[in-house]
């Protein structure tokens, strides 16, 4: 069992908790702003639902949050070499034009709680929660709009991610992005079948 399972309650992040809580601080102000003054938006307008966990003796201090809602990777629509790397693991008979898929739209752990292993265990627990018998819809794969910096990436890729596009110049050509600058994000991706193994 990890800190998590052992020392946090899981719940629906709302107004309601986030008036009860001290101020989150993951040490990303747009991370902090969103879940302070967006999520609630989002849940209203059906565009994502976040969650958290807060500590069982502390239950006014947030651990960690996420946020997900619906999406899906258009295989169909990608470049020859990159539909194959998806479509590879998939039998023929179940392959499609687009595989059904949740986005990690937000994720952040606490700035008192980092480097602890709770990243880790948060994803962990996310991965779990789609793969579970109890998930009311089909979810093959987990997909991130990662921050294009070290530790973001670093997180992801220690979480067994893999990037959509092998490099920055394919993601810019497929996502219509003309700028020569770094891109901001980076699409990644986990496919879930793995645990099933």
């Amino acid at each position: 069992m990890g800190f998590l399972d052992e020392y946090c309650t899981f719940r629906s992040f709302s107004k309601n908790i986030l008036s009860k809580c001290d101020i989150f601080n993951c040490g990303k102000d747009d991370l902090n702003e969103f879940f302070a003054k967006d999520c609630d938006n989002y849940s209203n307008e059906l565009m994502g639902k976040t969650y958290c966990f807060t500590l069982d003796k502390e239950p006014d201090k947030i651990v960690c949050l996420f946020t997900i809602s619906n999406d899906s990777i258009k295989a169909g629509l990608l470049p020859h070499p990159i539909k194959n790397k998806i479509n590879r693991p998939i039998p023929n008979p179940k392959r499609m034009r687009s595989y059904p898929a949740v986005l990690i739209g937000r994720l952040g752990v606490n700035k008192e709680f980092q480097r602890k292993g709770i990243g880790k265990e948060l994803m962990d627990f996310i991965k779990s929660w789609f793969i579970d018998a109890g998930n009311k819809t089909g979810c093959r794969f987990l997909v991130v709009d990662s921050y294009n910096e070290v530790i973001a990436i670093d997180y992801y890729v220690k979480n067994e991610f893999q990037f959509l596009f092998e490099n920055e110049e394919d993601e810019r050509i497929y996502t219509g992005i003309t700028t020569q600058l770094p891109l901001h994000t980076r699409l990644m991706y986990f496919d879930l079948i793995i645990l099933r193994k």
